[in-house]
């Protein structure tokens, strides 16, 4: 087996966590990434980095292979089954969680991951655990410690393991640190817990204890996506309710409790070509993914997750936007405006996709369409009867007044381009729906500020776009003013309400995405030389774009086939990468992605809209309901 071989197709994992951190868990039973005791700090377990190196903590049945893996219905808990001729062993994954998660700090998490065995028939389970703290940096020392074990490292980091009082265990030395390994009899019948604790010493575990926090962490998840409006919810999401909920619960499973920010991946570094260098740090929160989610989980009846995005927001921004009056695109969860991107050399990378990276230098770069998102989110509340306190008022003005000051300036795009600025046509769009979105919040919900003057420069700026934005040569938008080149961002325009679905310039871009950015039903973002060696795959929230768009315009059947053909690539426990190999189906970059998964809920929502069916609350924005409600109200 070659050295890329040996890791796991990215397919082949699932997700569990508590609303700090999370825990990437392979089908082999191994705990292959996890960083404790949050989303964004230095890894323990990272082997989905460097399959030597990294460590992990797998479980698994002597002989059995891969097992099946499954969530508890409508929950994160996680269920991996492995069968021998022997017997089946079956271990239910879980982080604790209690308390109301609703509301900021409002439930509690201990720092720890359970790991309940049961067994039926007879056999050996294996247990390998090699921490390595800091993402494999500082050497890790491991001693017994009563009933247990207890790793440590000279900077203070402990992780206790506690479970394996008997049997046959042996601690080993290896070329890269110390490991715990232990094979276990179990026969019939026979449960037993085995739990990992972050920063602590207590090796003792209680199977008793971790049922009941089994049987709590069920129940809250289960209440929490079965809220009355995501009930009403099969209503419009039909046979796609399933995967629906899964995409709710993973979005949820990335949030974090104490701040309320959106991660967009739990992890670093998974390539966007197997070998490439386009390996990125997504455990930060998107400025972007602020409209997006807000829609997505509104629909979904959690109105609060979106005001709490917003809310932070606010809070991180407040004083760098008085500043400099700039709005960085992402922040850390805690609201670090410092993202400092660092390489460690150290690790080969998932498949020897080096570098692997942390931090993320693209948090520096400036983004005009950012301004149109936060806009965009406080407008979808504020149409559903949610009003803002004057802190996020006075945010969400000069936020508005700011537009009219920047945006004839060049950007970095959507995409985060590494290269010089642009005038990149999406970005003055969303510089559009900036100044529209603040008209609609002052003329109908009282936002301070001068309505006409914005009036005044969204119809410069909509001049612009429609005189440089779009190439008759191309047939469509193009990607930056003067370069007649795709961007599947472009797909939006209807969406975003810049134009009608109807206009002959829509549906041209569309038809042109649909021959030269569409393969396999799946859409890359663009092809053009972005300056970073190899290419990357199919975009999946761009794949639900088209999705989107094609619906509202009438377009059904295809709207249907191309949904289909994305969705159909959903992993055995319905979770989303960034992107797909369109040619293989193979899972390209960090895992699982916040975006593909707001652009599944979306994209369920504009198809029951445009097949008749019942939507939540309100009509999407896009669709002719909704633009007559605004000229109604206007």
């Amino acid at each position: 087996m070659s050295t890329q071989d040996a890791y796991k197709p990215l397919r082949d994992y699932a997700l569990v966590g508590n609303l700090r951190t999370a825990a990437v868990i392979g089908r082999d039973g191994s705990v292959d990434w996890c960083c404790f005791p949050h989303l964004d700090s230095e890894s323990v377990f990272a082997a989905i980095l460097d399959r030597r190196k990294g460590g992990r903590f797998k479980i698994s049945l002597a002989g059995a292979g891969i097992g099946r893996q499954y969530y508890v219905k409508d929950t994160n808990v996680l269920v991996t089954e492995f069968a021998s001729h022997r017997g089946k062993l079956i271990v239910t994954d879980f982080m604790p969680l209690s308390g109301n998660i609703d509301s900021l700090n409002g439930s509690a998490a201990p720092p720890e991951l359970h790991r309940l065995l049961r067994f039926e028939g007879q056999g050996h389970v294996e247990v390998q655990w090699s921490p390595r703290f800091d993402y494999a940096r500082s050497p890790t020392r491991m001693n017994r410690h009563g009933d247990g074990w207890l790793a440590t490292d000279a900077g203070g980091r402990r992780l206790c393991l506690a479970g394996l009082p008997e049997g046959e265990i042996t601690e080993t030395e290896t070329d890269n640190g110390h490991e715990v390994y232990a094979a276990l009899e179990m026969s019939d019948g026979r449960e037993r817990v085995v739990v990992t604790r972050w920063d602590s010493e207590n090796v003792v575990s209680d199977l008793k204890e971790s049922r009941r926090m089994l049987d709590e962490t069920v129940k809250l998840w289960t209440a929490w996506a079965h809220q009355d409006e995501a009930t009403r919810g099969e209503e419009w999401t039909g046979a796609m309710h399933g995967l629906v909920i899964r995409s709710e619960l993973a979005l949820k499973l990335l949030t974090h409790a104490e701040t309320g920010a959106i991660a967009a991946a739990p992890t670093t570094s998974l390539p966007e070509t197997i070998g490439g260098v386009r390996n990125w740090d997504y455990r930060y929160a998107w400025i972007r993914d602020a409209s997006l989610t807000g829609q997505a989980m509104t629909s979904m009846g959690h109105p609060e997750a979106a005001v709490q995005l917003l809310d932070w927001i606010e809070h991180v921004t407040a004083a760098k936007f008085e500043q400099d009056w700039n709005l960085q695109i992402m922040y850390g969860i805690h609201g670090q405006d410092d993202l400092k991107e660092e390489t460690l050399e150290h690790l080969e990378g998932y498949r020897q996709s080096r570098p692997v990276r942390i931090g993320n230098e693209a948090a520096e770069q400036f983004q005009l369409e950012i301004y149109g998102e936060v806009l965009t989110s406080a407008y979808e509340l504020a149409r559903r009867g949610i009003r803002f306190d004057e802190h996020v008022a006075g945010l969400l003005t000069k936020i508005a007044n700011h537009v009219q000051d920047v945006w004839k300036e060049p950007d970095y795009g959507i995409w985060e381009i590494r290269g010089e600025p642009k005038h990149y046509t999406y970005s003055k769009i969303m510089a559009w729906v900036a100044m529209d979105r603040a008209i609609h919040l002052a003329e109908r919900y009282g936002l301070p500020g001068s309505a006409q003057r914005w009036r005044r420069t969204r119809q410069e700026i909509r001049d612009a776009v429609l005189e440089h934005g779009y190439s008759e040569s191309l047939g469509a938008f193009r990607m930056a003013f003067g370069r007649d080149e795709l961007d599947a961002a472009n797909l939006r325009i209807p969406l975003l309400e810049f134009l009608p679905c109807d206009d002959p310039r829509v549906q041209s871009t569309i038809d042109r995405t649909l021959e030269q950015l569409t393969e396999r039903g799946l859409v890359y973002r663009y092809r053009i030389d972005d300056g970073l060696p190899g290419e990357e795959g199919a975009f999946g929230l761009c794949s639900f774009w088209l999705a989107d768009t094609l619906a509202i315009s009438g377009r059904i059947d295809e709207a249907i086939d191309i949904f289909e053909k994305t969705v159909r690539h959903a992993n055995h426990v319905g979770l989303f990468p960034e992107q797909i190999d369109p040619a293989t189906g193979d899972f390209l970059g960090n895992f699982p992605q916040a975006f593909t998964h707001i652009g599944l809920i979306n994209s369920v929502l504009y198809l029951a809209y445009a097949q008749g069916r019942p939507v939540p609350e309100t009509a999407p924005i896009g669709t002719p309901t909704h633009r007559e409600t605004v000229r109604s109200e206007a």
